[in-house]
């Protein structure tokens, strides 16, 4: 079991890693699963654009890429990130930098848990699990 989390062209910033796996933890085994190993990669737009575009053949800019390893009950994947979504999309709803940033984390995670946002249902059902885990943050 282990969260990672990796810089690739971008900087962060200070964030305390230590909260945040045991936040994700805690909602993965909440959700009835256990964490294997998970990698978070923040990066730049461009670098986020370049693995849509060669991955998944799409030619746009987006928050958050999931690949997702996950083998029953145990939770793998890779996470990436684009820090400069994050920034613009605080600014766009008007919230924290790091509150947008684990908005980001914890949907990554749900995506791996089974979660889809592909419609409005399912849309729906997505943001009530991240706003549940987002109250739950400050606990930890």
């Amino acid at each position: 079991m282990s969260i990672n989390f990796f810089n690739e062209d971008v900087s962060v910033g200070k964030i305390s890693k230590r909260k945040l796996k045991s936040w994700v933890q805690f909602a993965i085994k909440r959700e009835g699963f256990e964490c294997g190993e998970l990698n978070y990669i923040f990066c730049s737009d461009n670098y986020l654009l370049q693995i849509n575009r060669e991955y998944l053949s799409h030619d746009y800019f987006t928050d958050i890429i999931t690949f997702n390893y996950v083998e029953n009950k145990l939770i793998s994947g890779d996470i990436f990130i684009s820090i400069d979504r994050i920034k613009e999309n605080a600014s766009e709803y008007k919230v924290s930098f790091e509150n947008e940033l684990q908005r980001v984390i914890i949907h990554g995670v749900l995506h791996l848990l089974g979660f889809d946002d592909q419609d409005d249902a399912s849309q729906e059902v997505m943001t009530r699990k991240e706003n549940e885990y987002l109250d739950e943050f400050s606990k930890f």
